[in-house]
Order: C-alpha cells, then sequence, then structure tokens
C-alpha cells in the first residue's frame, strides 16, 4: 500500500504508540504488518502500565521502543501526566489502545481528544463497559445467546466504550462455542479492523484528529464515522 501524505503532515508513515497491558499479541500483528509495509504507519512507543508483560518482550525482539509507566499505586493525574510525555516525546499523532487495562482519566482523554482508538471484541454498544473486556466480554456474549458476535474499533472517550463507531465486522456464534473459541475466531478479525482503521487516519480518509461532539452527545453510542 502506498499513500500520500495527508495535509499537515510531510511523512508517509503515520507515527502511532500502542499501549499494552497483555500479551501483546494484537501488538505483534501490528508490528508485523507495519514491517511489511501493509501498514502505513510507524511504532513509535509501545507503553505498558505492567512490567514484565509479554507485550515487552514481543516489542523488544522486534526492537520497538518501549517504556512502562507503572499505574500501581501511583497517583492517577501524576500518571496520566507521564504518559502523556512519553507520547508526546515521540511524536505521536495517534494512540492505539491493545488490551490497554486501565481506566485513562478524563483530563487526558481531554488532552488527547480525537487522538485515541480502542479495539472492543464485541458489537458495541452491546457488551461495553466497565469491567467488560477480554473473557468477560465472551462469556456475556456466550450467556445472553447471541447469534453473532464481532469487533468494534471506537474513539476513546471519558465513558467507557461509548466513543464513536469507526468500524466493526461480526462473526457467528455456533453451539457449543466457548470464550476460549470465540477469542480465537475474532483475534484476526480485531487486527485486520484495527489495522485497517490505523490505514484510514494514515490515508486521511478519517479526520486525525476525529472531531468528538461534546461529552454528553458522546454518550450516543453508534455515532458513525464520515462517509469514505
Amino acid at each position: 500500500m502506498v499513500v500520500s501524505a495527508p495535509p499537515g503532515r510531510s511523512h508517509l508513515l503515520l507515527p502511532i504508540s500502542v499501549l499494552v497491558s497483555g500479551e501483546g499479541t494484537t501488538l505483534d500483528a501490528l508490528a508485523e504488518l507495519s514491517a511489511a509495509g501493509r501498514l502505513p504507519a510507524k511504532i513509535v512507543l509501545v507503553l505498558s502500565n505492567r512490567p514484565g508483560i509479554g507485550a515487552l518482550d514481543k516489542a523488544q525482539r522486534r526492537g520497538l521502543p518501549s517504556v512502562v509507566v507503572p499505574s500501581r499505586d501511583a497517583p492517577v493525574e501524576a500518571w496520566a501526566e507521564r504518559v502523556t510525555l512519553e507520547l508526546a516525546s515521540r511524536g505521536t499523532e495517534l494512540v492505539v489502545l491493545a488490551g490497554f487495562l486501565r481506566i485513562l482519566p478524563s483530563s487526558w482523554v481531554e488532552r488527547w481528544k480525537g487522538r485515541v482508538i480502542n479495539i472492543h471484541p464485541a458489537l458495541l454498544p452491546r457488551h461495553g463497559g466497565l469491567g467488560m473486556y477480554g473473557t468477560h466480554v465472551h462469556e456475556a456474549v456466550l450467556a445472553a445467546h447471541e447469534t453473532e458476535t464481532g469487533a468494534t474499533v471506537h474513539l476513546v472517550t471519558s465513558p467507557v466504550d461509548a466513543g464513536p463507531i469507526l468500524a466493526q465486522r461480526s462473526v457467528p456464534v455456533f453451539p457449543g462455542d466457548t470464550p476460549e473459541t470465540l477469542r480465537a475466531r475474532l483475534h484476526p478479525i480485531e487486527v485486520a479492523l484495527l489495522a485497517e482503521t490505523i490505514a484510514r487516519f494514515a490515508e486521511g480518509t478519517l479526520p486525525l484528529p476525529y472531531p468528538v461532539r461534546d461529552e454528553e452527545d458522546s454518550r450516543r453510542r453508534g455515532t458513525p464515522a464520515p462517509p469514505e
């Protein structure tokens, strides 16, 4: 994929930072796409709120710059300011949450307004909100006897999982499915959807920063993206 730089950015690759808290399988997949020239973005920083996680090992193996900003017992605002300093020092234009298990304070979200996206393993607005991540989401999908589930890329706003939806893709739920089988079926969909959304930002199809309505409007889930 060859793209032209959108107005206001002289280089071709969109500088992104990826925030992680776990094994980093999505990070690794994005890094692979970037290294192969199939994603018009450069991972300028991998930031974790937890030391010793698999995502940091994967970043190191790929030669990606990484930093740990521990969130445990840290004053929230001071922690958020340190995160901002790390991101800004790398020239980050888009922040990607890929399995990041820390609620970001509203002051930080406001500072990075329109520049933070998240991948969620369900068809929002269903099965989102506080406590809905990873296996918990898949368990909720099965408990609700859903016939389909999917992945959602959305803009991050202060209400959890309630920001404008940028992309969604569905997959079927089969009889006998478990949280583990749903996770395995969804993961490649999540990676593809996230990569496509990052590319749309890099190409200028999606504006950056993305225009975000006031907080009250943001509570209306499912706000559509601008037409392509």
